[in-house]
């Protein structure tokens, strides 16, 4: 009786310690967002507002990062999952040393919705339009790189664009001041312009050129955290899915949803944008929604690295389907 109860403590105490030593989780999951909470997001608060998260037996909370850090927070150990965007994941992940132990395990849009947003009257159409005009410019090398990229392969001297840097998160009102041109999200920035009736132009980025139409945004999660939790990040994964799902069946209700726990966004904005985004979750190329295309993603740091913004080739590296339902 003795010896049964002794090899049961031992087998008890064993357990615990690697529970503890691989970061074994107990159902809290903490999320970063990249921004405030937006149409990018809903899926994930449809789950919680449905019950989805705990019908998996999660406790989800979700927060908005200190001075967009989620990554370091993410690999640090200071949270589960983080959405973070391709471009940004791609120098934290091809570090020779010290690189972020992080891994994309969805796409939240299957197309990149981002830009190139002007005011009509400026007369930028195209991507060599830009030259001798002001463009905000968030004052990073990829920014710089894919300005470059589509001015002069459209034919544009990229040298007379000037890049202003500007870190306004009120685009309407930087073109209304001081430049010309404005990188954005058309659901965040060109869905409240038209609704105010301002004439704009817009420059999607995919579509010009297939090389950009990168991951922006993704949901990543600690590399390490998730080889030791790959059950947890599998349930967490479900109801996520269940909600951006939702969300494309029912984008006016799921807007509801969003704005439930964000009150302080514009109804008409939410609304228009969710119906926006209802065919570009999943898109039409893609089997089910997050799913990452190793071409798509691999082609984009490939031409990163030859653009001398990675320090190694990291090729299709960075990102998983594996959890995906």
């Amino acid at each position: 009786m003795r010896k049964s109860y002794f090899i049961t403590l031992v087998l008890c105490i064993i357990c615990v310690i690697n529970s503890i030593s691989c970061g074994k989780n107990d159902g809290t999951i903490r999320v970063l967002l990249d921004w405030t909470p937006n149409t990018n997001h809903t899926g994930l608060y449809v789950a919680l507002e449905k019950g989805w998260f705990a019908d998996e037996g999660l406790r989800v909370t979700i927060t908005q990062p200190p001075e967009d850090n989620a990554l370091i927070l993410l690999a640090s150990g200071k949270a589960e999952f983080a959405i973070s965007f391709q471009e940004w994941m791609g120098e934290a992940i091809a570090k020779e040393r010290d690189a972020l132990p992080i891994t994309a395990i969805a796409g939240i849009i299957n197309q990149n919705t981002s830009g190139i947003m002007s005011l009509r009257e400026t007369g930028i159409q195209r991507p060599r339009d830009l030259a001798g005009k002001r463009f905000a410019s968030w004052d990073m090398p990829i920014v710089t790189a894919i300005m470059r990229h589509i001015t002069e392969k459209d034919g544009g001297d990229f040298n007379s664009v000037r890049m202003i840097p500007n870190f306004a998160t009120d685009a309407i009102s930087a073109l209304q001041t001081d430049v010309d041109a404005v990188w954005v999200y058309y659901a965040f920035d060109c869905i409240p312009a038209i609704i105010r009736g301002i004439e704009i132009n817009y420059i999607d980025l995919g579509a010009f050129d297939s090389l950009l139409d990168f991951y922006t945004p993704v949901l990543v999660t600690n590399t390490n955290w998730a080889s030791a939790n790959s059950e947890t990040v599998k349930r967490f994964m479900n109801a996520v899915s269940r909600g951006y799902y939702f969300a494309i069946e029912n984008p006016r209700e799921a807007a509801e949803i969003l704005l439930k726990y964000a009150p302080e966004l514009d109804r008409e904005v939410v609304i228009r944008g969710q119906e926006y985004l209802q065919t570009r979750y999943k898109g039409e190329s893609q089997n089910r929604w997050g799913e990452i295309d190793p071409y798509r993603w691999g082609n984009f740091y490939r031409w990163m690295y030859e653009q001398g913004l990675l320090e190694r080739n990291i090729g299709n590296g960075g990102f998983t389907n594996e959890y995906l339902p």
